[in-house]
């Protein structure tokens, strides 16, 4: 299957370090010089405003998916090539998924998280078989793969669901992940 649309789950906020906006950054121009429709929650604020502003001015289209209670808190990016308002939060979930061939996560927080453990709940299901690429941008994912490793370690998640994921380092590393 080739890849044409990519979701992206990454942080409302810019996070600690300056590197988790430039990856942002990176990966939103990357993914429009690549071709690929970028596809994520609709918000101005934080990673995920970079990353489309990073894409729109490197000539992609972008796909956002917002529920209507965060059109305001996330400033909603009504400037997208296809904005979508949702009414609930799974809902939205829903829509970035199914309208993606494949996830991206960056730095974020607990919805980053979320987002994350649906993805991988719904391929451990076979609801799908979409590609999941972790952003490790210096080093922040670190502790979640630890977290991981300790519960397949403890017979709570099979080795295969972890080994399914895609662990990468930069941007352009996840780019190559993408188009290999």
């Amino acid at each position: 299957m080739a890849i044409t649309s990519v979701c992206v789950y990454c942080g409302s906020r810019m996070g600690a370090r300056q590197s988790y906006e430039e990856a942002a950054r990176d990966l939103g121009v990357g993914l429009a010089r690549a071709g690929l429709r970028l596809v994520y929650g609709a918000g101005d604020v934080g990673l995920m405003g970079t990353v489309a502003r990073a894409a729109q001015a490197a000539g992609g289209e972008t796909f956002g998916v917002i529920p209507e209670h965060l059109i305001k808190r996330e400033v909603g990016k009504s400037d997208l090539s296809t904005y979508v308002v949702t009414e609930t939060m799974h809902e939205r979930k829903k829509v970035m998924l199914y309208n993606a061939d494949a996830i991206v996560l960056l730095p974020g927080g607990m919805g980053s998280l979320d987002e994350l453990f649906e993805a991988i709940t719904w391929r451990q299901l076979g609801l799908h078989d979409k590609p999941i690429i972790l952003l490790n941008t210096d080093n922040y994912w670190a502790p979640l793969r630890a977290l991981m490793d300790h519960m397949v370690d403890q017979g709570f998640a099979d080795a295969d669901t972890c080994k399914g994921l895609i662990w990468v380092d930069s941007p352009q590393a996840a780019l190559d992940a993408l188009t290999a």
